[in-house]
């Protein structure tokens, strides 16, 4: 039989059985229907009787609670209840037009007539109140009978949805029966429509769908070795399906290594971007202090997993601090030499591993025995150290090769960042020192006073002043000309910070005059501090040419707070006692009294 015959037949009888079960389902479904109308009947034959029983009941207390309290609203509420109960004859019509039974409408019937008798003894019971006779009346409504009348109501009411249930569970069951029966019917034809189909379908794929598959097996094999110019070809074996498989999984194979590929480079652009915005955050910056709080959050970020320190250069440069971590790393010291780490020592990476035999840093606790995979990066900018970048690397061969490439990448936007920072900060210091002393200028000094006037308002303490003049310093100009005035103002210069390097601070005041500030120093240790300075003074001598200038001097005024007076007054007491040095003969050290003014001063 041919191939179009046997499929013709197949159509025909699938179309048959399935028009057939079609058909079953139909018919189920229409049992189903049956059995969710004879509920939804219940349910409305319930719903229309229940204001009966509720209408005998609210008419009952209406007619007790007006003879208990005389009140007209109960008796109105009464009448019309009682009008509403009279009328119930017309929903026991509609109650027959929804299906009930005659065995429950005879029930419910008796239920009606029997309010209708109750009622009747609730209006004489009113009757007899209004007459005054309200003994009469309790017992209407209150006596063995009454309460005897209401129970057997209730008990017709009951009966009816008793005879209503079991009848519509008599019809819920026959419904369900019909139904099983036509699903039964239904089921069989659906599997013999599948039984018909698979048939087919084995059929038709084997003559119809399987040579043209291994003639794709070779095209998609040649496509997947590139070679376009295939042609459709004809084999009697089908072994060309594992070439087909092997072609699928090689487009596979290229698909995932795309989506890694893909996906790596997504991962490139979110950690570049996170990269440029550590940037943008470390270029504002005005601290090394703000610099390690932006490294703290980002690192964490661009570098997961990876823990790590940030040191930068000591104040005299001689070593490295430890600015700020993140993630635990291994314990180090805070602060080491530049010796101690060997990528400083030699200006580039160093790695601390157990695979390979190096020399472990020195400012690494336990760095030999640990097999934590490590390393230092000196943080360079212009071929000068201006920090030093510790980080933990991964485990994993392939995520530790990315590691080193972004920290490659943190460490210069990093050294940078801190080259600035020490580039301003070089700026602010040439800004605040005075050029030809080299001291702090004015600036400087009320920046430094009014830290130490904070700290000493929260911590106690003295802030003492310094003021000191070079006396008559015109003499030198107009003796030996500026330029040895310079010289005599640069010595001078030279023994204030000699004297002052540990545990004060020297400023050019301006002109010929100076100020020390002292914290923490009592009166008579800033006067002991400031007579040493000027005994230093007083040994200076200055050969220019064949001159020599050794007659310099200067004069001093010393103040304390709280000692003297108020911070705020504190350089006018201190410039108050230099006037008084220099009124009393020059060269000499005075203290300030308690909240001396300043007078005008002396050259």
């Amino acid at each position: 039989m041919r191939l179009r015959t046997i499929t013709n037949i197949a159509y025909a009888a699938t179309v048959l059985l399935t028009l057939a079960g079609g058909t079953t389902m139909l018919l189920a479904s229409s049992a189903l229907e049956a059995e969710r109308a004879a509920v939804s009947r219940a349910e409305g034959l319930k719903e229309q009787t229940a204001a009966v029983g509720q209408d005998v009941l609210r008419l009952s207390d209406r007619a007790r609670e007006y003879v208990i309290t005389g009140k007209e609203e109960f008796l109105e509420d009464y009448l019309y209840l009682r009008q509403a109960l009279q009328q119930d004859e017309a929903p026991l019509a509609a109650i027959e037009d929804i299906g009930a039974g005659d065995a429950e409408i005879r029930a419910l019937s008796d239920a009606v007539q029997m309010a209708s008798q109750l009622s009747d003894e609730q209006d004489a019971a009113i009757e007899a109140y209004q007459a005054g006779d309200d003994a009469a009346a309790r017992e209407y409504l209150f006596g063995s009978h009454y309460e005897n009348e209401l129970d057997l109501i209730n008990a017709r009411i009951d009966t009816f949805h008793s005879l209503l249930d079991q009848r519509t569970d008599n019809e819920v069951h026959a419904a369900e029966a019909t139904a099983r029966f036509w699903r039964a019917v239904s089921e069989t034809m659906v599997l013999a429509t599948a039984l018909i189909f698979f048939i087919v379908l084995y059929f038709v794929l084997k003559r119809r769908i399987l040579k043209p598959v291994i003639k794709l097996s070779d095209v998609v094999t040649r496509l997947a070795a590139q070679e376009y110019d295939t042609e459709m070809m004809d084999y009697d074996t089908v072994d060309e399906i594992g070439d087909m498989a092997q072609a699928i999984r090689v487009f596979r194979e290229n698909g995932l290594e795309r989506q890694r590929l893909e996906s790596e480079l997504e991962h490139d652009l979110q950690l570049r971007n996170l990269l440029s915005r550590m940037t943008q955050r470390m270029q504002a910056c005005d601290t090394m202090k703000e610099i390690a709080s932006v490294v703290r959050r980002f690192v964490p970020v661009i570098m997961p997993g990876c823990a790590g320190r940030l040191y930068v250069l000591n104040h005299d440069a001689s070593g490295m601090v430890a600015s700020c971590e993140w993630l635990t790393p291994r314990a180090a010291t805070s602060e080491f030499m530049m010796n101690d780490c060997w990528g400083l020592r030699r200006g580039t990476m160093h790695y601390h591993r157990e695979e390979d035999a190096d020399v472990p840093c020195a400012h690494l606790e336990g760095a030999d025995e640990d097999e934590k995979k490590s390393v230092c990066i000196p943080l360079m900018t212009q071929r000068e150290v201006v920090g030093l970048l510790y980080m933990e690397l991964p485990e994993e061969s392939e995520a530790g090769k990315r590691a080193e490439t972004y920290i490659h990448m943190l460490a210069e936007n990093i050294a940078l960042s801190l080259s600035n920072i020490r580039l301003r900060e070089t700026l602010h210091e040439m800004a605040m020192a005075d050029p030809l002393t080299g001291l702090s200028n004015r600036r400087r000094m009320e920046e430094k006073f009014e830290d130490a006037l904070g700290e000493m308002k929260h911590s106690g303490g003295r802030v003492s002043i310094i003021m000191m003049d070079v006396d008559q310093f015109k003499k030198f100009n107009d003796t030996y000309g500026h330029a040895a005035g310079d010289d005599v103002l640069r010595e001078v210069a030279q023994v204030l910070g000699r004297l002052t390097r540990e545990d004060g601070l020297a400023f050019r005041y301006g002109g010929e005059e100076f100020a020390v500030l002292l914290q923490g120093a009592s009166p008579d240790a800033a006067a002991e501090r400031a007579e040493g300075i000027r005994r230093e003074i007083e040994q200076i001598s200055i050969v220019r040419d064949d001159l020599v200038i050794s007659d310099i001097s200067a004069s001093f005024g010393v103040a304390t707070t709280p000692d003297h007076g108020s911070g705020e007054s504190l350089f006018a007491l201190a410039d108050a006692a230099l006037y008084s040095s220099k009124a009393s003969g020059r060269n000499r050290v005075t203290v300030a009294a308690p909240q001396e003014v300043a007078h005008t001063r002396i050259a």
